[in-house]
């Protein structure tokens, strides 16, 4: 018996040894894990705001498309409100799940955000419903617009803790008097 007294403290360093491993390796996979599950959410909120931008990006692209036939905005390319309507309808459904997603994954800030840029669109979209040829008031309604835009992209860098970005605001040319 007194071999095994003489060997009891080794034999006691050898359990605490193999039960402190475990411990540490258990803590550590659970970290690991928790940074991975992390990184996963993080790249699926990256998606769905990406492509919640895509599609409200789409509408405002319209947007200028048709203000442009009217004489409200230089941009090259004009649609008639009734080329326009068949993307408009599909771009506003397009909205839809997008948002849904948003409202699932997003942050309370971003979503806030998204809801003003969407608002903004929206308000443009029934500006040119109306067929209002005033570019003054849609310079006003594009300021605003292009704000609301770079609210949601400063809540979204500011959410996955992304590096500020650009604001993207450049020099338009003026609007032409003639249609």
């Amino acid at each position: 018996m007194s071999a095994f007294l003489q060997q009891l403290p080794a034999l006691m360093g050898v359990v605490i040894g193999a039960l402190g491993s475990y411990l540490a390796v258990v803590r550590s996979d659970r970290a690991r894990l928790r940074r991975e599950s992390e990184a996963r959410w993080e790249e699926r909120r990256l998606a769905v705001y990406s492509d919640y931008a895509r599609t409200v990006k789409t509408s405002v692209t319209l947007t200028y498309r048709v203000a442009a036939h009217l004489g409200n905005d230089p941009h090259p390319h004009p649609l008639t409100p009734r080329e326009a309507a068949p993307a408009q309808a599909e771009a506003t459904v397009a909205r839809d799940p997008a948002g849904e997603a948003l409202l699932l994954l997003g942050s309370k800030d971003v979503v806030d955000k998204a809801r003003v840029w969407v608002v903004a669109v929206m308000e443009m979209e029934r500006f040119l419903r109306e067929e209002t040829r005033d570019p003054d008031a849609w310079r006003a309604m594009l300021e605003g617009q292009r704000t609301a835009r770079e609210g949601y992209y400063a809540a979204v860098r500011e959410d996955l803790a992304l590096p500020p970005g650009h604001g993207a605001r450049w020099p338009l040319p003026p609007v032409s008097d003639t249609p």
